[in-house]
Order: C-alpha cells, then sequence, then structure tokens
C-alpha cells in the first residue's frame, strides 16, 4: 500500500494523488490538517531521510513562526515538525520502504511504475 502524508488541498499533494489515480495504484492519504501526526512516524522518517528534506523552510508556517531568526539547529527542527506539521515539506509518500519527499514524477515514475 501507498502512503501519502499531507494535506488535501496542498498542490504537491493533489499532484500526487493524480499521479496514482492514473496509473491506478492504491493509496491511503493521511491530512494532517485532519489529525496530528506522531512524532514517532516523524522520527521513523528521519532514519530514512535528511532533516534539510522534511522541513520546509519555505513554508507560510515557517514564515509566520519566525524561524528564520530563531535559526533551529535540527534537533530543534524535529521538535518544531511535531509540534507543527504545516512544517512538513509535502507530500511524504511510504511506499515498500521508500521514502520519498516532495513531489517529482519522475522518481515517482521510477518507484511506482
Amino acid at each position: 500500500m501507498i502512503y501519502v502524508y499531507g494535506i488535501k488541498n496542498c498542490d504537491s499533494v493533489k499532484k500526487a494523488i493524480k499521479f496514482f489515480k492514473e496509473h491506478d495504484l492504491a493509496y491511503d492519504l493521511f491530512d494532517y490538517k485532519e489529525k496530528a501526526l506522531p512524532c514517532e512516524k516523524i522520527s521513523s522518517w528521519l532514519t530514512l531521510t535528511d532533516i534539510k528534506i522534511l522541513f520546509n523552510a519555505r513554508s507560510t508556517t515557517y514564515r509566520n513562526l519566525k524561524l528564520k531568526e530563531l535559526n533551529p539547529d535540527d534537533t530543534e527542527k524535529q521538535a518544531w515538525l511535531c509540534k507543527e506539521n504545516m512544517l512538513i515539506k509535502r507530500p511524504v509518500v511510504e511506499f515498500n520502504g521508500h521514502l520519498l519527499v516532495g513531489f517529482n514524477e519522475e522518481n515517482y515514475n521510477g518507484v511506482f511504475l
């Protein structure tokens, strides 16, 4: 099963879902606007990818929280991801031990097709 983490109205999440639908691939969407993502899940992702990839320093949430001025280190960034799921780059896709962050059609073709 393909697990997609993000929010329904995010353009990148919409592109990922469209890709899965076009290729008849079953997926399950976890919308963390509706339900908070457990910190354990974020910790498990960080064993598969770097905090710099997972942490979205270009988001509106990042700017609104004035995190640039706080200049958090990697440990603090992980704590922020747990508190503010909207700081997670979207979508995060789990599939057969793979973790894909963000939408890139070429990467999706290589992993799913």
